[in-house]
């Protein structure tokens, strides 16, 4: 195959790999996934018959997981961070730290140096996002509490791992490896060293995040109005796509935050516009396709082999995983006083590995501190938790029953004050957006009360109408529009009155009412004087964008012809002004 179609290959093998593995893991009543993980195998290096650019996958992989991390930012806002911090933050690393531990002390039963359990505990001890959201979306719990704080906690164990792929390098002199396989240049560290690498890990992380959520939110809204304002869709997916790669790409160059970090942050300045339905809306297509090439590409470096040369080795991996992982996290919760059902819900949300796992363990091959079998399992770990997951959740599920049936008290009151003051802070924030979706609802109710002339329009036109819309205001005595000017936009009289001097007469017109737009249509000079007698509020549309909007749509523009053709008869008619 020449090379000019690895890319077509590659992308076209894989999608239908996964259609038919992910229908036949359906029909077998397992999640879809699961069959996207055996395609991946089956086109991997491992199996017979054609092999798939194993590299080409993982890039790909990678806009799965920035266009994931992207659409999790859209709808957790930085108030659900804020929210969580108590649970999620000592939770998060609490659990990173024993669950290292515990994977050091595996790998000394099994002969391995300090640093190859350190690398091995660590690939472990960080679950999945993209694996996690797959979950909650399933059961419909992204935006229950438990839910909330289950992605907070991964985001908080996100935030340490790229300290950790930081710090790594620093320690590997320490730890038995070679430094400078990573290429950072660092031969024996000491304590300057690793105190200078923290400090600026977290002065990166620190001023990526501040310019994020203060910058962020007076430029990204901006753009996506600018955007919408073309009334093209196209060029607003693009734009949505640009910020979310742009953003994550650069973050990853100028910070050295992971590219699913900078792209969770991009999400979440995104949500502070009311066009990020909209944006989440038109890149979840995308979103889906390449989250399947996760999948695969996860699948492709999996050796099944390894399930029959150490197979004690593999049950010891997945057990921590999904057991040792999932008791501490329980364990956390209940002595931080939060509730039964929030523990068991975090602990099967940890019941596996992914993306970060993969890059921790070719970190450490690089550093010398971990061997090829130890990324074999890490990868068995992943693949086999993946699978497993869902059975994690039904135990979960089954687990919450029992407790709540045989020691109600203990359900109901064990964490009920921290759980309570938690639910209301979520709810404060869930209840704020809702009252910012409904306050925009009422603009675009009002708007058609006042004009009934938009009552034709349908409500995604309604919305990119409101954002072609300039304000404008005027006080008694204001000329609006001079006679004989060009005519440059159609005025619409949101609230007070105007007076149209004509030549004969002169005609007043209220809230409801509009006027200019003959001169548009016509494309001659303004024919009247058009003076404010009360304090007026105007929206007013440019000509530009009064004739690309119209031009969409034509019974909008044929019903204000037919008003500017009424209106243009009573004006030259000798009656008193309507």
């Amino acid at each position: 195959m020449h090379h000019e179609v690895t890319l077509i290959a590659t992308v076209a093998l894989a999608f239908v790999f996964a259609a038919v593995m992910g229908y036949g893991a359906d029909r077998l009543r397992l999640p879809p996934l699961v069959g996207y993980l055996v395609a991946g195998m089956l086109i991997g290096p491992a199996t017979p018959g054609f092999v798939a650019d194993a590299a080409l996958s993982a890039q790909l992989a990678e806009l799965g997981v920035i266009l994931l991390m992207f659409g999790v930012g859209l709808h957790f806002s930085a108030a659900d961070l804020l929210a969580v911090r108590g649970v999620a933050v000592p939770g998060a690393i609490g659990q990173i730290i024993l669950a290292t531990l515990v994977g050091i002390g595996l790998c000394a039963l099994w002969g391995w140096g300090i640093g190859a359990g350190v690398v091995f505990g660590l690939s472990l001890s960080v679950a999945s996002t993209v694996v996690l959201l797959k979950a909650l979306e399933e059961r419909n719990m992204v935006n229950s509490a438990n839910g909330r704080v289950a992605v907070g906690w991964l985001i908080v164990e996100d935030l340490a791992m790229v300290l950790a792929l930081v710090l790594l390098p620093a320690f590997a002199g320490v730890l038995g490896g070679n430094a400078g396989g990573a290429g950072h240049g660092a031969g024996n560290a000491d304590a300057l060293t690793i105190a200078l690498n923290i400090g600026k890990t977290l002065l990166k992380v620190g001023a990526f995040a501040a310019l994020a959520l203060y910058l962020g939110p007076k430029i990204v809204p901006r753009l996506l109005k600018m955007a919408a304002r073309t009334g093209s869709r196209e060029l607003f997916t693009l734009t949505v796509l640009a910020l979310a790669l742009g953003i994550a790409f650069g973050a990853a160059v100028v910070f050295d935050v992971s590219f699913a970090l900078g792209a969770f942050f991009a999400g979440v300045v995104m949500s502070e516009s009311r066009l990020s339905h909209r944006a989440a809306a038109d890149s979840l297509p995308l979103q889906d396709a390449f989250t399947v090439l996760f999948f695969v590409s996860v699948g492709m470096l999996f050796d099944p082999t390894v399930l029959f040369r150490e197979p004690g080795k593999v049950i010891g991996a997945l057990a921590l995983i999904m057991i040792g992982k999932s008791v501490i996290a329980f364990l956390i919760v209940m002595a931080l006083r939060y509730p039964i059902g929030l523990g068991l819900t975090v602990a099967a949300s940890l019941a596996q590995i992914g993306e970060f796992s993969f890059i921790l363990a070719g970190l450490g091959i690089s550093l010398g501190l971990l061997t090829r079998e130890g990324q074999d399992l890490i990868l068995a770990g992943a693949i086999l938790s993946i699978i497993l997951n869902p059975l994690a959740f039904m135990a979960s599920d089954a687990l919450q029953k029992i407790v709540r049936v045989r020691w109600p008290a203990q359900w109901a009151g064990y964490g009920r004050q921290r759980s309570d003051a938690l639910g209301a802070e979520l709810q404060r924030i869930r209840d704020l957006g809702e009252e910012r979706e409904a306050q925009h609802q009422l603009e675009m109710h009002k708007l058609i009360k006042t004009f009934p002339l938009f009552a034709q329009v349908d409500e995604h036109s309604l919305e990119e109408l409101m954002l072609l819309f300039k304000p404008s205001s005027a006080s008694p005595g204001d000329r609006v529009v001079r006679k004989g000017d060009r005519g440059d936009g159609m005025f619409f009289i949101a609230a007070g009155a105007v007076e149209v001097k004509l030549e004969q007469k002169s005609i007043r017109l209220e809230a409801g009412s509009f006027f200019g737009e003959m001169a548009l249509l016509s494309g001659e000079r303004r024919i009247a004087d058009v003076v404010a007698i009360d304090f007026c509020e105007f929206l007013v549309l440019s000509r530009r964008d009064f004739n690309r909007f119209v031009a969409k749509h034509p019974e909008l523009r044929a019903a204000v012809s037919e008003m500017a053709s009424q209106r243009r008869k009573t004006n030259t008619a000798p009656a008193d002004a309507e």
